[in-house]
């Protein structure tokens, strides 16, 4: 295991509460933002809709708009169910093999929100994320498949923010109580330190917050995960 690093020397941790212990305090100067599941078929409508979904995607575009803004790592991570259900979770297989056309690689509907996307035009590759590969999306942006809730299982997803000297992890997207609450967990037993934008998730609830906040989790809103981030871009920026 790569242990995690101290804070940035040339911005260090801002802290978004009270909490002071080192080692949990989200240093933003190494950090990256990771959306989960955010695609057309889980939005209202969709065959596989996630109530709150679509209310949120105006949060997560705060939070895409600021670390684009400030050049940091952007990873969206998705689901690509094929047809015959090979890939799929097997509480959802059964549902696929016998017709249940949904996150189908290369259809409409597992493609990314259109809130979402830095390009319009652009499409997931289905072929090279089904094979582990790192779509590139935009500048320090970047799509991963996982084949399962937990984005970090069998995925490129660890070793891309290593390489990137990521110590802290903002999240946002689709429905806490499977992907996202999964993913934060396997997130914080690597070391990683976690921020939750809690108004630009969907599913979580008041419970789900205490849990996050005993494992070190700092929940706080879109629009102060990116004030944060900016005040810590331009301090770094005036500093150089």
């Amino acid at each position: 295991m790569v242990p995690s690093r101290a804070p940035s020397a040339h911005a260090g941790p801002v802290r978004l509460d009270l909490v002071s212990d080192p080692y949990t305090a989200p240093d933003f100067g190494s950090a990256a933002l990771i959306t989960i599941d955010t695609q057309r078929d889980v939005l209202d409508g969709g065959p596989l809709e996630v109530p709150g979904t679509s209310a949120v995607l105006s949060r997560i575009g705060v939070l895409l708009d600021a670390f684009r803004e400030a050049g940091r790592p952007i990873v969206h991570v998705v689901r690509l169910y094929q047809p015959d259900g090979a890939n799929v979770d097997l509480c959802r297989r059964g549902a696929v093999q016998n017709g249940a056309h949904v996150l189908a690689p290369g259809g409409a509907g597992s493609q990314l929100a259109r809130e979402l996307l830095p390009d319009a035009d652009l499409t997931l590759e289905a072929d090279l994320l089904l094979a582990g590969g790192v779509q590139p999306l935009g500048p320090g942006e970047v799509a991963i498949y996982k084949p399962r809730w937990g984005a970090f299982y069998r995925t490129p997803l660890e070793d891309h923010l290593r390489e990137l000297e990521i110590s802290t992890l903002g999240f946002c997207g689709c429905n806490f109580p499977n992907c996202p609450r999964t993913s934060i967990y396997e997130a914080s037993e690597r070391d990683f330190r976690v921020v939750v934008a809690r108004d630009a998730i969907s599913g979580l609830y008041e419970r789900g917050e205490r849990e996050l906040t005993n494992i070190g989790a700092h929940l706080v809103s879109a629009l102060e995960l990116g004030e944060a981030l900016a005040t810590v871009t331009q301090r770094a920026r005036s500093a150089d």
